[in-house]
């Protein structure tokens, strides 16, 4: 799931995109690169995320090596609402 975007469904960012930057067994840690940066990322539950069929490819690599700046994560989100 890493690298993918999702909604949040639950709490005051409603609706919000993010994208998940970690994860472990109960919580997605999610990153939005304006409130929610890479070094703060917010965390989720499960059950609290929608989850998109798109996946951020090129930050799959950048996340996993730890290079990822939280303007690639304003990049891709920018580019995941222009394709609509």
């Amino acid at each position: 799931m890493i690298g993918n975007i999702v909604y949040s469904k639950c709490g005051h960012d409603k609706g919000k995109i993010f994208i998940v930057v970690d994860e472990d067994n109960l919580y997605y840690y999610l990153a939005d690169g304006k409130q929610r940066l890479i070094s703060r990322p917010k965390k989720k539950k499960f059950k609290h995320v929608q989850i998109t069929n798109y996946n951020c490819g090129e930050l799959i690599e950048l996340l996993a090596t730890k290079k990822c700046l939280d303007a690639d994560i304003r990049k891709s989100i920018k580019n995941y609402e222009e394709r609509d």
